[in-house]
């Protein structure tokens, strides 16, 4: 009896994406490689307290390593509520039982991230901030957020975001979560966990003025 319910336990924990890597939220003071002090410490603390972002075991957040396209639309989904999509994503790389599948096939369904266009969504593929911007301004759009419209012609590379990418880039900017560095904003670059951690805060802040 006991046995029959810690496996249905485990398989519920796996069914809300806590299996594969992604651990329970730990508390601020375990993730031993997030520094004190840390530009990020804040708001990587914040996201796991919310549960919208795990360690990658039960005292590591990996905060420098780079985001993927699975784990951006894992935590837009939790973001939103862990919705049920309608069916499965249908997507060749997304295996049923894998711990972004239900967030996959929402993410598809609400218009927030596609594919290929030949059937793979590539979930484990690193997401650029220029890519990240895009993921978080349709999350937007599906919750009836008003697009902002950022003035890209502050950043010296601005020439360098791709024309798919630009009312992404626009919004983020516009609404204050994506900032350049020294005239940049390198639309190319990685993102990071911890940058997605410091933009989930400035989404779920609510402005002031």
């Amino acid at each position: 009896m006991w046995i029959a319910v810690k496996k249905k336990w485990a398989a519920l924990a796996c069914t809300l994406g806590l299996c594969a890597g992604l651990a329970l939220p730990a508390a601020a003071a375990a993730f031993v490689d997030v520094p004190a002090g840390a530009w990020y410490e804040a708001e990587v603390n914040s996201a796991a307290e919310k549960g919208y972002m795990t360690g990658v075991d039960a005292t590591h957040f990996a905060p420098l390593d780079n985001v993927t396209r699975g784990m951006v639309v894992t935590v837009l989904w939790r973001m939103a509520g862990r919705p049920a999509a309608a069916a499965a994503s249908g997507f060749s790389d997304v295996a049923a039982d894998a711990w972004y599948a239900g967030a996959v096939a929402w993410a598809r369904e609400q218009g927030i991230a596609g594919g290929d266009g030949q059937g793979a969504f590539h979930p484990e593929q690193n997401v650029t901030r220029q890519e990240l911007a895009v993921l978080l301004t349709r999350y937007d759009q599906y919750k009836g957020v008003t697009l902002a419209e950022g003035a890209l012609n502050l950043f010296d590379d601005a020439a360098q975001i791709s024309d798919w990418a630009t009312e992404g880039v626009q919004h983020t900017v516009g609404m204050g979560w994506l900032e350049g560095s020294g005239g940049k904003i390198d639309p190319a670059g990685l993102a990071t966990r911890a940058q997605l951690a410091v933009l989930l805060e400035r989404m779920n802040t609510p402005a002031m003025g």
